[in-house]
């Protein structure tokens, strides 16, 4: 029997505890493409009920690039409510900088449901140039504290006021 992730849905919407490893390699990001979404995305998953988010982060890292990266420290909690294809979701992510390897390339990841992943690394200092997730990477990554930084992000659709489905 595998481990379920944490995560439910129901009427309302949907909840899912991650983790994300940030890996950074000469002042570069690793991130994720797929063959179906038109954005990247960090790389990481989420957490198995009765895995902790470091053992997740880990777990995740070696699933998506094939090395087993050791985690430096958490960086950030990150709360982000968002919409899906008109679902409203909510999300708690830790992601934990992981400590450098020396790798730079990556086998493509077999096919998951969102298609082939492969691995692209994104120069921190053009982050904002990218259509990627999260988008407060392009603030935080170039000027990393050394602290644990809470970031609450908000994202309601086009026409919408708020995420609690308010119309504006």
């Amino acid at each position: 029997m595998s481990a379920r992730d944490c995560a439910f849905q129901d009427g309302a919407g949907r909840f899912r505890f991650r983790a994300g490893a940030i890996i950074l390699e000469d002042g570069c990001v690793l991130m994720v493409q797929n063959e179906v979404e038109p954005y990247f995305y960090s790389v990481g998953g989420a957490v198995k009920l009765g895995e902790t988010a470091e053992e997740a982060a880990v777990r995740e890292a070696l699933e998506e690039t094939g090395v087993r990266y050791e985690i430096d420290r958490l960086q950030f909690v990150h709360e982000n409510f968002f919409f899906s294809e008109g679902t409203r979701c909510h999300e708690i992510s830790l992601y934990f900088l992981m400590k450098p390897s020396g790798v730079k390339t990556f086998q493509t990841a077999a096919p998951a449901d969102c298609g082939v992943e492969q691995m692209v690394w994104i120069p921190v200092a053009d982050y904002k140039n990218f259509a990627a997730f999260p988008e407060f990477f392009g603030d935080r990554l170039a000027d990393l504290k050394p602290f644990v930084e809470h970031i609450v992000t908000r994202r309601a659709p086009e026409g919408v006021a708020d995420w609690n489905g308010r119309s504006t």
